[in-house]
This record gives structure tokens, C-alpha cells and sequence, in this order.
């Protein structure tokens, strides 16, 4: 699994920031009502002829006026709702959307997207299209005019972080990669979906919040100790949590937002290892490189030969 866990984290790094809309010119189909945006463009003139094509997709942060209402749609688009509480109406239904919210619509579906909460809805979306694009949305169950619910929400987090990542790639293979991740994401709906307007077990907003807890403050944290006492939960509460929801334990999952960090340093500010070590409140460049070890499979130094194709100067 170390394999897997270095290519999930390695992509994360690049869906950290979240930048304000950019000021280009931009579809008309894509909303202007956010506080943040985003967003890539991967193919805006797709073929009719081709299989699967990603169209362009990113993540929003709702201003809390946002209201979106169309008639019609030019793809089909999948949509996630990541925080906050909002309203879809699908051909005059209503439906109530909250964290974990998925849903999709097409070309001739009527739909109205509503900001309901205090605070801006948190979403995100891919859109595509292609010959199979029907086909393979409507086996989600998205299609079917209700939005589902799903448990393991960072699961998909995941996904769309990796779309948003190889879709800003100019790389011949891009489109391709895209695509793949776009059915991977689908079966992933289909695996994690609870039904509409299904209740998840009220444990899950508890996973959550401390989740968030950990991504918002991971630098200063040290424990799974110190993340239970600021959350006001138990050590062993936070463990089973994490054992239920998360795939893993809360420790590792401190421990992998520590490395992914770390990572971005050594990779995209070329900073040095001791350097890292001493940001991120290690004792000793060692001891930073044992734990980058654990997580990657390979310490900092051939991570950054094998990426950059650079060494670091000798001490």
C-alpha cells in the first residue's frame, strides 16, 4: 500500500491552495457567484466522436446570495457537496443538499443550485462528455433525479484532487489520465452511495470536524492526544473514528498532511531537507527523514533526485 499512499499524497499537494476566481475570460455556462474558485479547462471543443472527454471541472466556495438556475446544460456534470447546506431543485423537485451530497445533471435537465446556509456552500464538480457519457453516469444512479448521500467523503475529495491536478497538466496523456480517474470517480459513487436522503451515522460529522481539525492545523499538531483534547473527544473515540471512516489511523493521517507538506517544500521551493525538518518542529534532519521514509518508501533526498533530477549540496 506505501506505493498507493505516495501517488494519492504526492497529487494532494497541488489542490492545497485556494485562489480567488481568475479573471480571464471564462465560459459562460461557469458561475461567477463565488467566494473562491479553482477551476481547469481541459478541452473546451471536445469531438462529438470521442468515447469519454473531461471537459473542465474544479472546486468552489459559494458566496451565500448563490444561485444558479439553467434550463439546459452543454455536458454532463457531477457534483459534490464538500461543506455547508444548500438546495437542488432537478425538474421542479426539491432536494436538500449537506456535506456528501452528490449529484448529477445533463444536457436537458432543468436544474437550480441554492446556497441555503450562513456560511457558502464548499463544492466540486467535473464536467464531461463523450459517446459513453450517458451510459456511464446513469449506471452511478445520479441520473435518476435525486441526489445520493455518501459516507466516505475524503474518498472522493481524493478523486476530484486528482482530477484538478492532471487536469492543469499539459502533458500529452492528461486527457487520458482524466478520464480514468473520471470512471474511477463513478465507481467510487456507486460503491459509497447511502440512497437519498439517507442518514449517516451522526459519528460521521464527528470524523469530520476532527478531519478538518487536523488539515486546518496539521503543523502545529504533534499527537493523536492533542487532536482528542482540542476536539473534545476521547484518544481512543478519535481512533475508532478513524478506524470506521477513515481507512487508517488518525496518527498516520497527521503524519501524511506533515509529509505532503514537506513534500511541496523539498519539490516545488527547493528547500532543503534540514530545512524542512526545522519547519515542520523536527528534532534533527534524521529523524524527519525516518518518518519521510515511512510514509513515501524512500527518504527525502531520492525523492528529490528522482522528481527534479537534482541533489542537494553536500553538508
Amino acid at each position: 500500500m506505501a506505493g498507493l499512499d505516495l501517488g494519492m499524497t504526492i497529487l494532494n499537494l497541488f489542490g492545497m491552495a485556494d485562489p480567488s476566481p481568475a479573471s480571464i475570460n471564462e465560459p459562460a455556462f461557469v458561475s461567477q457567484q463565488v467566494a473562491e474558485a479553482r477551476r481547469y479547462y481541459l478541452d473546451l471543443k471536445p469531438s462529438p466522436y470521442e468515447s469519454l472527454v473531461v471537459v473542465c471541472g474544479g472546486r468552489e466556495r459559494m458566496r451565500t446570495d448563490y444561485i444558479v438556475a439553467r434550463k439546459d446544460f452543454p455536458y454532463y456534470a457531477i457534483e459534490m457537496v464538500a461543506e455547508g447546506e444548500g438546495q437542488l431543485t432537478l425538474e421542479n423537485v426539491h432536494h436538500p443538499l449537506r456535506a456528501g451530497s452528490v449529484f448529477a445533471y445533463g444536457p436537458k435537465t432543468s436544474h437550480r443550485i441554492e446556497n441555503c446556509g450562513a456560511v457558502g456552500m464548499k463544492k466540486y464538480y467535473v464536467d464531461f462528455c463523450g459517446r459513453r457519457a450517458k451510459q456511464l453516469v446513469d449506471q452511478t444512479g445520479l441520473m435518476s433525479g435525486k441526489p445520493l448521500q455518501v459516507t466516505a467523503l475524503h474518498e472522493l475529495v481524493d478523486l476530484f484532487d486528482m482530477l484538478d491536478h492532471d487536469g492543469r497538466d499539459d502533458g500529452a496523456m492528461s486527457q487520458q489520465i482524466c478520464t480514468s480517474i473520471l470512471q474511477l470517480l463513478m465507481l467510487k459513487i456507486q460503491r459509497l452511495a447511502v440512497g437519498p436522503g439517507a442518514n449517516v451515522p451522526r459519528c460521521y460529522d464527528t470524523y469530520q470536524t476532527v478531519r478538518r481539525h487536523i488539515e486546518d492545523n496539521f503543523m502545529r499538531l504533534e499527537s493523536v492526544a492533542q487532536v482528542a483534547q482540542e476536539c473534545g473527544i476521547t484518544p481512543i473515540y478519535l481512533s475508532r473514528l478513524f478506524s470506521r471512516f477513515g481507512g487508517g489511523g488518525a496518527y498516520q493521517f497527521l503524519i501524511r498532511k506533515k509529509m505532503n507538506y514537506a513534500a511541496e517544500l523539498l519539490l516545488e521551493e527547493s528547500m532543503l531537507v534540514k530545512e524542512v525538518a526545522e519547519r515542520l518542529g523536527f528534532a534533527d534532519a534524521f529523524q524527519f527523514s525516518r518518518a519521510f521514509k515511512r510514509v513515501y518508501g524512500v527518504p527525502p533526498k531520492q525523492l528529490i533526485r528522482q522528481h527534479t533530477g537534482r541533489a542537494e549540496p553536500a553538508e
